[in-house]
């Protein structure tokens, strides 16, 4: 795996972020992220409470299959 610069890591989210929220509310999102304080460690501890580890798995499977298959197109 190539490691991703800071920079480029922040350009693909901002292209994913836009590309399912649309312009605006990316940029609402990023201004929140901003304003606020974001504790993104507490964020994680309760993103998944509700899926169980083979769940959790299953979906980086498939997104990693995502991923592979628009890679080959």
């Amino acid at each position: 795996m190539i490691m991703k610069t800071d920079n480029a890591i922040r350009v693909e989210a901002i292209n994913v972020l836009i590309k399912h929220l649309g312009p605006i509310d990316t940029e609402k999102f990023i201004s929140m992220l901003s304003r606020e304080k974001f504790d993104y460690t507490k964020w994680q501890e309760n993103l998944w409470n509700e899926k169980t580890i083979e769940e959790i798995h299953q979906m980086g499977v498939d997104l990693e299959n995502k991923k592979n298959n628009r890679d080959h197109e």
